[in-house]
């Protein structure tokens, strides 16, 4: 199977303001048909990377590429290529929705029957159809991102870049609204970046993800790629719960090849080892009569990755003592808890 060819590329892309350094020799390469997603919170440089994608702002150095044309010194033809969903998309509230997608499409050089039948065809993949000839002034957040996504498919673009799409939607809306992320990319073949911090939602739709802090890309890849690249470097943490809950098992566990350490949290074990031993723990409890109740690594999900990656990047910086502590204070203002 050959690889997807690459659509968006930066090569040591670079943006100073005076003395702060927004984006740090940015070198990224996102696939077609790809949903990428950019996490990091604000302050970290994703909304600077997005601007210089779209040719909105010249790089101090570097350069950036979308399907081959130079972003800052071919930026009409980008805008071409590529539709952007801002974080707080604006339209004309005593339009109908309707009526703000036929301005779109008038924008673009679009007339007549073709231009309507795009709009209807648009209306029911975003499911908005029910509220098309409401004025828009009167639409919920979500509904307005809805609209917003039918807004950036109108001209048809092969790239779409959205800052915080799913940020205020309740969650319904927000399952619904990563359904039709995922369609852009795996039924119409477009490539798709997400700006976001929000960890959880991202998880779901991304096909792979980096990491920003500060400027720097610190980690980049597919979220189980990730976490076992953290796995190899740290070793193992594996949460088991078994009936019946006793220590004889904790005496098997400890006496198992590669184990390390195993604790106790409430009902469960943490064992701590230097390698996967998941089959080993399962063939052990089954011969000696237990039931499996909960078996799981530590670590797989993408808020876990994300605090360990930040940990790295603290201790590489400030020491290990500074890490941890400057870690917290980040997800805290990311506000890291999943469904948020």
């Amino acid at each position: 199977m050959t690889q997807a060819r690459t659509i968006i590329e930066t090569r040591e892309l670079t943006k100073r303001y005076g003395d702060i350094v927004a984006v740090d020799s940015l070198n990224l390469s996102i696939r077609q048909g790809e949903v990428f997603g950019l996490l990091g919170p604000n302050g970290a440089g994703k909304t600077t990377t997005t601007l210089m994608l779209l040719g909105l702002t010249e790089p101090t150095s570097g350069s950036a590429y979308i399907e081959g044309h130079n972003c800052t010194r071919e930026p009409i033809a980008v805008k071409k290529l590529v539709g952007y969903l801002p974080d707080n998309v604006g339209f004309y509230g005593d339009m109908t929705g309707r009526e703000n997608l036929r301005f779109t499409g008038q924008l673009n050089g679009m007339r007549g029957p073709e231009l309507e039948k795009r709009i209807d065809q648009l209306l029911e993949r975003v499911g908005m159809t029910h509220a098309a000839d409401r004025k828009a002034g009167t639409y919920s957040r979500g509904m307005k991102q809805r609209l917003g996504i039918a807004d950036v498919l109108i001209k048809n673009p092969s790239i779409v870049i959205m800052d915080e799409p799913t940020l205020g939607i309740d969650p319904e809306g927000m399952w619904e609204l990563l359904q039709i992320i995922r369609e852009l990319a795996e039924q119409d073949g477009r490539t798709v970046l997400i700006s976001s911090h929000q960890l959880y939602q991202v998880q779901q739709v991304c096909d792979r993800v980096g990491i920003f802090v500060k400027g720097k890309l610190i980690a980049c890849g597919g979220i189980k790629d990730l976490a076992n690249q953290l796995q190899a470097e740290s070793g193992y943490s594996l949460e088991l719960e078994v009936v019946p809950n006793d220590s004889k098992l904790e005496n098997l566990l400890k006496s198992m090849p590669g184990v390390d350490e195993v604790t106790r949290e409430g009902e469960r074990f943490l064992i701590h080892s230097s390698q996967d031993i998941r089959g080993n723990v399962t063939q052990i409890a089954a011969e000696h009569g237990y039931s499996l109740q909960y078996l799981r690594h530590r670590g797989g999900d993408l808020d876990e990755i994300y605090r360990r990656y930040f940990e790295k990047a603290g201790e590489q910086q400030h020491g290990r003592e500074s890490g941890p502590r400057k870690t917290g204070n980040i997800l805290q203002r990311m506000g890291r808890r999943k469904g948020q």
